[in-house]
């Protein structure tokens, strides 16, 4: 079977929530072509609106997490206005991925290039397999990666993320983690199984809680200090009114396991 004959993106939900989207270009190395970014947008939109979801993992097949745009498509239409709507597409996915008010985790198996990199750096999470490579590397073709650069330097310190963005020049997975834009490294055989122990924390935690907190942890990120605490606090005390936060304060008063499901 071709790769024209297969779906771009896989989509499978367990029955704990846990929702898998898998990018399916592998002879591509998963670059994000007009269809694909079609596609995750479209399945991202789905997601919101389902409230049995509670992890998203974003995966991908073959020897690539994701090697950014599809280079071939953008040559193929050199104008303006083409550019212009082609990165609008790319930045509503990578903010449809921090809107999310479930945790989205990158499962990161191989290269992670330009706009894959990015995909990295947006996701709320990442595990990383100790072959994986990261990069920022559109300046060694006279493109400095731009709106990578948004979602690196929110993730690394800024010295940390200009050199990779003038230089191009590839980080290891560990070196990833040292700075910052992954939270854990593994072997590969492994990785499933790093993936899987992050994903049962969540699963432990009440999805409200989680929500409200996802929600005010980049809003904040934006802000001044003082607003930033103006808002937790109000999150923290709308928060303290669910039944989740009453019942889970009053089991470590009791010294008991917290039941969320009443």
């Amino acid at each position: 079977m071709t790769e024209a004959s297969q779906p771009c993106l896989l989509i499978n939900v367990d029955p704990n929530g846990v929702k898998t989207l898998t990018l399916n270009r592998p002879e591509a190395f998963n670059a994000l072509s007009e269809e694909l970014l079609a596609e995750l947008k479209k399945a991202l939109d789905t997601t919101a609106s389902e409230k049995a979801v509670r992890v998203v993992i974003l995966d991908a097949r073959g020897k690539a997490f994701c090697a950014g745009h599809d280079l071939k498509q953008m040559r193929a239409t050199p104008s303006l206005g083409y550019y212009q709507k082609l990165f609008e597409r790319c930045t509503e996915v990578m903010l449809a991925l921090q809107s999310l008010s479930v945790p989205v985790i990158a499962k990161v198996q191989g290269l992670a290039t330009a706009a894959g990199c990015q995909l990295v750096a947006m996701c709320d999470l990442a595990v990383a397999s100790n072959t994986a490579r990261f990069a920022v590397s559109g300046v060694n073709m006279g493109l400095f990666c731009a709106t990578p650069s948004v979602a690196l330097s929110r993730n690394v310190g800024r010295k940390a993320a200009f050199e990779m963005l003038v230089t191009g020049a590839f980080i290891s997975a560990e070196e990833a983690r040292q700075q910052g834009l992954v939270n854990r490294v593994a072997e590969p055989e492994m990785l499933d199984a790093a993936v899987y122990e992050l994903v049962q924390s969540i699963l432990a935690k009440p999805r409200v809680a989680v929500a409200m907190g996802k929600k005010l942890f980049y809003r904040q990120l934006e802000m001044g200090i003082a607003d930033a605490y103006s808002n937790a606090a109000q999150t923290m005390a709308c928060n303290m009114m669910e039944h989740v936060a009453l019942e889970g304060v009053q089991a470590f008063i009791d010294k008991r396991t917290p039941d969320w499901r009443s």
